[in-house]
């Protein structure tokens, strides 16, 4: 146990200190904005164009991979957003935010580091493997979603192809393609260039981590904890489930098997809390209290949740 501890220790630690130092005024909560734009424009896209740049395509696309985790995950939206509507009772925006929860991860965040220190060698390409499927399909299905709840006259393609287009325009995605360029293309950076994109890099992992701490300072969570519940149970525990049922498919539909490492990546990654944005979004539509909430919430559970697959994953291995 105290393995495991090892791993999950610095990523809950690191959390807890960005959370202290704003709680107590080290940095006011307006200072998390700026450690928020320094990892999304900055430290992930460096460190995706690293990743991207230094590899083949081959090495990083992996069919199987994107198959599984995104099978994993749109199988369990649709449960999660048939129960919001049909049982639950919710409109179609607030399901399209209770389905974000239990199914678009922090890969970025808390994830990444997680990896680095599990399965350190492919923790970047699982990282940017993640990214696609957010950034281009969950995210994007999600909010196209909430707004046909909005804008009922809405044309779907039209709300998604915004979304796309909006999400084009990311610093992360932006990275990663040109990383995609530069290894299509055989191109090597300059060594001082390569070594300055190494070194900012290499923040990633601890900033992330205190930034998520900044962001839960303050959270409102009066008569929350019963409504966000269905969306810490499905997050942690069943979307990891759903993936990992996806993943154990892959040879029955012909689908080459993954290697141990990747398999462990993708569970781990579904096993993390929601996106760090999740509350910012939902601001939009008017659900950032209880998406908020979820997230202070869920981020809190995970840390037994996580400890608990970690120990899983020892006794009987994948």
């Amino acid at each position: 146990m105290l393995d495991i501890l090892a791993i999950t220790g610095p990523v809950y630690f690191s959390i807890a200190v960005g959370f202290f130092c704003t709680r107590f005024g080290l940095f006011a909560k307006t200072d998390k904005q700026v450690f928020g734009r320094f990892v999304i424009n900055i430290a992930v896209p460096t460190m995706l164009f690293k990743t991207m740049a230094e590899r083949s395509l081959g090495d990083v696309f992996n069919a199987s991979y994107l198959l599984a985790y995104l099978g994993g995950s749109l199988f369990l939206a649709c449960l999660g957003f048939l129960w919001c509507r049909s049982i639950a009772r919710l409109n179609r925006t607030t399901s399209a935010f209770y389905t974000m929860g239990i199914h678009c991860s922090n890969s970025v965040f808390i994830g990444y580091p997680v990896l680095l220190l599990t399965v350190a060698p492919i923790a970047g390409v699982a990282m940017a493997l993640n990214v696609i499927m957010e950034n281009f399909v969950l995210i994007p299905l999600m909010l196209a979603l909430a707004e046909s709840g909005r804008v009922k006259s809405a044309n779907w393609l039209t709300l998604i192809g915004k979304s796309l287009l909006q999400l084009l325009r990311n610093p992360m995605i932006i990275g990663m393609l040109g990383g995609i360029a530069f290894s299509l293309l055989g191109w090597k950076l300059p060594a001082p260039l390569a070594q300055t994109v190494s070194m900012f890099a290499i923040t990633t992992g601890a900033l992330s981590l205190f930034f998520v701490g900044c962001t839960l300072t303050g959270l409102p969570m009066h008569g929350m904890v019963g409504r966000v519940m269905p969306v810490v149970v499905g997050k942690l525990i069943l979307h990891p489930l759903a993936v990992f049922l996806a993943l154990a498919l892959l040879p029955l539909i012909g689908m080459p098997a993954l290697a141990h490492d990747l398999r462990m990546a993708a569970v781990l990654m579904a096993a993390v809390p929601m996106l760090s944005i999740y509350s910012i979004l939902a601001h939009t539509y008017g659900q950032e209290d209880f998406s908020a909430a979820a997230l202070l919430v869920t981020t809190i559970v995970s840390f037994f949740t996580l400890n608990g697959l970690l120990w899983l994953l020892e006794v009987v291995p994948m």
